[in-house]
């Protein structure tokens, strides 16, 4: 009852059905029987404790705390009670339903599907260096089951399909693979990599070593080469370790800087933070660069930048020597007439809460 009643009634309340009729109800059925067999989310792992449960005897119908019922069941009841007869209102772009389904549970979806929605737009390759590695594996597949672009795996072929048998899925999934048992990429990629390394100690024999042992350098090579247009590494290794792999092949976008971006999203806000990982302790040149990247960056997103150069000192208060260079960085923007807000230096809680605006009004963010 949990699981199907309420979803069904959605479904039918949004096409205002004049009935709920057999095929509703069996259309119902087939979409509870269809998610039962997919792989689990992980909010119901936590949800039981850990635990993950695959489709088999133990486990023939989706949890209550399986967070896609509500997008799934739904969609299929609209669907039938349109094509049986008995709905009132038709519902033309189903994805959009579905998109709008998720936002009854989480707010953040709508922030979220907008930046799938730009995603979308230009269809990118994606090399998933550890292709092997479970989650790595799961993430492939959602990209790709989510149409934002197409996934390439750095992984054994039986590998492979071992991981997608424990995951519950077909071990036959289609999704590409590679690895430098192909000769053609490997030869090639060994060549791209003696050419960058040839004067820093290395021959071509450690290069075709490092392209034949290390997926990092060969997912680098893919990005380098044009053969991928992005590539996601490092879950089954220091962040660090992964990052100077990919500093030896790939060199910065030209006029820019290499720097890391995180997104938080929380109660409907976006907030994107630089840099959290690559720089130690910025200059403030490299700071003044960061803040422009930032701004491309986040505009392909979607979002408008505006930008606070972040310390433990607001406007000057308490003054001291590590926060000259972030009053410097903002003077250097200042020069450069740049096209997006900006002001600093300043604490978070200055940056992020409006009630802070009445104490600094000169604040041009």
């Amino acid at each position: 009852n949990v699981i199907g009643f309420p979803y069904i009634f959605r479904g039918a309340l949004d096409v205002r059905a004049k009935i709920i009729n057999e095929e509703m109800k069996i259309a119902a059925a087939h979409a509870i029987a269809a998610l039962a067999r997919e792989d689990v989310p992980d909010e119901v792992a936590a949800a039981m404790g850990g635990e993950r449960p695959r489709y088999g005897k133990e486990y023939i119908i989706p949890s209550t705390f399986d967070p896609r019922l509500i997008s799934v069941i739904p969609v299929a009841v609209a669907k039938a009670a349109i094509k049986s007869g008995v709905a009132r209102k038709e519902i033309k772009d189903f994805e959009v339903y579905k998109d709008q389904l998720k936002q009854r549970l989480d707010p953040s979806v709508t922030i979220m599907q907008g930046i799938n929605s730009q995603i979308k737009k230009t269809q990118k390759r994606v090399v998933f260096a550890e292709g092997e590695d479970e989650n790595t594996l799961k993430a492939a597949i959602a990209f790709k089951n989510s149409g934002l672009g197409t996934p390439i795996l750095v992984a054994k072929e039986e590998k492979v399909k071992e991981r997608l048998r424990e995951i519950g899925l077909d071990e036959n999934f289609k999704i590409e693979i590679v690895n430098s048992t192909n000769k053609e990429k490997r030869t090639k990629y060994t060549q791209l990599l003696y050419e960058k390394l040839q004067r820093e100690g290395l021959l071509e024999i450690d290069c075709d070593r490092l392209i034949r042992n290390d997926r990092v350098m060969f997912g680098s090579c893919m990005v380098a080469s044009g053969d991928a247009d992005a590539m996601v590494t490092g879950n089954t290794r220091r962040y660090s370790a992964s990052l100077d792999k990919i500093k030896r092949v790939i060199p910065p976008r030209p006029g820019e800087i290499m720097f890391a971006l995180s997104m938080i999203v929380n109660k409907g806000k976006t907030i994107f933070m630089a840099d959290t990982h690559v720089h130690e302790y910025p200059n403030a040149q490299q700071l003044s660069d960061i803040a422009i990247s930032c701004a491309r960056v986040v505009r392909l997103f979607g979002f408008d930048p505006k930008i606070a150069f972040l310390s433990h000192s607001t406007f000057g208060i308490p003054m001291t020597q590590r926060t000259k260079h972030i009053r410097d960085a903002v003077e250097i923007l200042k020069n450069k007439s740049v096209d997006f807000k900006f002001d600093g230096e300043m604490q978070p809680d200055v940056a992020l809460d409006e009630e802070y605006k009445e104490l600094y009004p000169f604040s041009k963010i």
